[in-house]
This record gives C-alpha cells, structure tokens and sequence, in this order.
C-alpha cells in the first residue's frame, strides 16, 4: 500500500496552489470543499468513484463550517488530500475516512496559521515597497511572494505526509482495523456528519423553509428502492424552487 512519488507530488501541488489562493478567486472553492480536493486525488490515483463515496461523508462535516477572516479550525483541503488517500489505501468505510479526516484537517489548521505568520515579513516589504513607490516590487510582494511562500510551505510538507505519512497510517489502520480504538472512531466520524447537517440547516435554515428539508428526507428514504440519482434530486428541487419564488412573488403582486 503506498503512493507513487508522481501521485503524492500531484496532490501536494495542487493543495499548494489551493492554500496559496494562486488560482485566483475559484481557490477559495477549491479549499472550502472537500469534494473538489477529492475529485483531484480520485484522478491521480485513478480511482474517482471510489474517492468521491470516501469524500462525500467528508463533505457532510464541513458543510457547515464558516471561514472567518478566512481562517478554519479544520483546513478541508488538507484533511481531504490526506484522508482519502489512506482510506483507498486500507480499503476503508467512508465513515471511518473521517476519523482521519478530522485531526489531520485540524493539524492543516495550524500549518495555515504558520503561513500566516510567515506573511507579516513580506508585508513589511510591501510597506517598503509603498513608501518607495515601486509598484512593481509592491505587485511583486502582494501577489507574487505569498504564493512562492505557500508552494514552499505546503509541497514539501504534504508530499513528505502523503509519500511516507498515508502508507503507514493505511497499514496501521488496516492492521488494526477490528480494535476498540478503532470502532470508537468510526463511531464518532459517523456522528460528525450529522453534525455537519444539522450546523448548515441552522445557519440557513429558517421556519417557513424546514418543510422542503422534510420533504427531501422523506422523498429520499421513499424513493431509494428506486435507485434515483442526484441528478435527478437536483432538478426536482430546482423546479420546486422555481415553482416557490414563483408563487411567492405572484402572491406579492
């Protein structure tokens, strides 16, 4: 069980350019969800079904987690680069990648801050660059430094946690797989994911709108004998909600 050194350098790269925001605004996407951080090791790894099941119960804790300032207690980026890899690796449940997605995600955290940190030298040369008035050494120092500074940080440290560090937790997990440390875990990872639920339908949920979560629960569970895809979950709310700003707004007229 391991990842090639292309694969690992591949992931690391692209969390990189995900922490540095080099992507422009589209980076914050990238980082605040999981599923495209999923998609990406799904590809390198060739196995993009596989990684998608693992990182949707990913994706359900962090759906409702807030970025103040721009800074999470858990980075979803790094969690998900991590815990997907060692999950394919050992062959485990999604529930039980959470486990796994969770510490390493709050670990991400703190190499985010350290980053932080590293900024407040280039702006002091920015604020060299202003007095001086040298708008390229000042466009230079914004844009360009912090992304260099990001890539030096994250490569090295992601491809060192994914060639070493998810091959030995993959192996350690898969050996010890059956233990009660392990049952706690997965236990708990699958309760983070309702927690995840229940923290989005409080920040955007209102009264008048819980009667369409209801119906969603309750069209799911009725209609999963049937093997409906999201897709077409999708369009059904789409119309639902056409169909409700439509009334509401005749109604008002």
């Amino acid at each position: 069980m391991e990842l090639t050194v292309v694969q690992a350098l591949l992931i690391a790269l692209f969390v990189a350019a995900v922490q540095s925001r080099g992507l422009g605004y589209a980076t914050l996407t990238m980082r605040f969800s999981p599923m495209m951080t999923g998609l990406v090791v799904g590809l390198v790894m060739g196995r993009v079904p596989e990684a998608m099941v693992i990182t949707a119960g990913i994706q359900l804790v962090y759906m409702g987690v807030i970025a103040p300032g721009g800074s999470m207690p858990s980075e979803p980026a790094v969690a998900t680069a991590i815990a997907v890899p060692v999950a394919l690796l050992a062959k485990m449940e999604p529930y039980e990648a959470i486990a796994i997605a969770i510490p390493v995600g709050l670990l991400g955290g703190y190499l985010y801050q350290f980053r932080f940190f590293l900024n407040t030298f280039i702006i002091r040369l920015s604020d060299k660059f202003a007095e001086e008035l040298n708008d390229k050494g000042l466009w230079f120092s914004i844009m360009g430094l912090p992304i260099i500074v990001s890539f030096a940080l994250y490569v090295p440290v992601m491809f060192l946690a994914l060639y070493y560090g998810a091959p030995f937790i993959a192996e350690f997990t898969a050996a010890n797989a059956s233990s009660q440390l392990f049952h706690v875990l997965s236990v708990v990872g699958g309760g983070l994911a309702a927690v995840g639920i229940a923290l989005s339908v409080h920040v955007i949920g209102k009264k008048e709108y819980i009667v369409f979560f209801i119906l969603a629960f309750f069209l799911a569970y009725v209609l999963k004998p049937l093997g409906v895809t999201m897709i077409t979950y999708a369009v059904l709310g789409s119309v639902l909600a056409f169909i409700y700003v439509l009334v509401t707004r005749l109604s008002k007229d």
